[in-house]
C-alpha cells in the first residue's frame, strides 16, 4: 500500500475509464503534463482503463521528488514508469509513450518486460541529432540543437512561445500552439532546461533492438520535430514493430488529430489483448 501510495502523489497518478477494461498508459513528453491527452482520453475510456501521470518535475507530480542530478538520466525517467505500472497492480499494460516517452518506455520495457504487454510509441525519436557517419536522420543538427538548447536556457517563456507552433504545426489553427504554449509555460524553466537535455542530447538508437514486447510505432505524416525517416528506423530497430503514418501535422496529434491517434492506440491495443 505504501509503494501505491508513493506512485500516486509523486507522479499525480489519475485513473479513469472502463475498469474491466485493458489498461492503457499515456505519458506525455517533454514540457508537457497529463492535460495533453485530454482530447484522446475520453474516446478511449469506454473500452480501456486509463492512467495517466505525470513525470517527476512536470505538471502536478510532487516538488519534493524532483532531483536535478536524478533526472538528468533517461534511465531515471524509465525507472519511475516501472514504478507506477508495477505500483498500481493492473497487470501487463500498454504503454503509450509520447516523443520522448517513447524511449523512456522503450527503456522501462527492457528492463522490466514483465509490466508490459506492448508498447505504442507516438512520434518517437530515439536520437534527435543528425548522424551523418550512419546516414540516419534525426531531424536536427548538432548546431541545431546548440541553438535550440541555448535559446531554451536564456529565456524559456520566449522559447515557448516560438517553438510550441513549429512543434505543434497547422498554422491555419493557431489555438493549438496556443494550446501547447499554455501546458508549457506550467513548466518550471530550471526542470525545463535539465529535461530538455535528457531528450535533444540522448542517443537511444542501439536500444530499441531490447524491446521485448509488441510494439507500434505511430508517426506523422508532416512533422518539423521528429521526419518520417525517424520512425522508419524506430520501425526497423524493434523487431516485429509495426507502423502506422497518421494524415495529420505536427508532433502532438494527440491535440491535433486526437480521433486518429486514439483509432490507431486502440485498434493495436485490442489486437494486443
Amino acid at each position: 500500500m505504501r509503494q501505491l501510495i508513493d506512485v500516486v502523489s509523486r507522479n499525480h497518478v489519475t485513473i479513469t475509464g472502463n475498469r474491466e477494461g485493458p489498461a492503457l498508459v499515456l505519458a506525455h513528453g517533454f514540457g508537457c503534463d497529463q492535460h495533453l491527452w485530454h482530447l484522446v482520453a475520453p474516446l478511449l475510456e469506454p473500452e480501456f482503463t486509463i492512467v495517466r501521470f505525470d513525470h517527476v518535475g512536470s505538471g502536478r507530480s510532487d516538488p519534493r521528488a524532483w532531483d536535478p542530478e536524478r533526472y538528468s538520466r533517461m534511465e531515471s525517467y524509465a525507472e519511475d514508469v516501472v514504478d507506477v505500472c508495477r505500483g498500481l497492480d493492473l497487470g501487463p499494460v500498454v504503454f503509450v509513450g509520447h516523443s520522448v516517452s517513447a524511449t523512456i518506455g522503450a527503456l522501462a520495457s527492457a528492463a522490466a518486460p514483465d509490466a508490459f504487454s506492448a508498447l505504442v510509441l507516438l512520434v518517437p525519436s530515439p536520437c534527435f541529432v543528425d548522424d551523418p557517419a550512419t546516414g540516419y536522420r534525426g531531424g536536427f543538427s548538432a548546431a541545431d540543437i546548440d541553438e535550440l538548447l541555448e535559446s531554451l536556457e536564456a529565456n524559456y517563456l520566449g522559447w515557448t512561445g516560438a517553438m510550441a507552433p513549429v512543434i505543434m504545426g497547422n498554422p491555419d489553427r493557431p489555438e493549438l500552439g496556443d494550446e501547447l504554449t499554455e501546458i508549457f509555460c506550467r513548466t518550471d524553466p530550471e526542470v525545463a532546461r535539465i529535461f530538455a537535455r535528457v531528450t535533444f542530447l540522448s542517443d537511444n538508437r542501439a536500444d530499441l533492438a531490447a524491446v521485448p514486447v509488441p510494439s507500434l510505432v505511430v508517426q506523422c505524416a508532416h512533422d518539423a520535430i521528429a521526419p518520417r525517416e525517424v520512425g522508419a528506423f524506430v520501425h526497423e530497430q524493434i523487431p516485429g514493430s509495426e507502423l502506422v503514418t497518421l494524415n495529420a501535422t505536427g508532433h502532438c496529434p494527440q491535440l491535433s488529430a486526437p480521433d486518429e491517434t486514439a483509432a490507431a492506440i486502440a485498434a493495436f491495443a485490442r489486437r494486443i489483448g
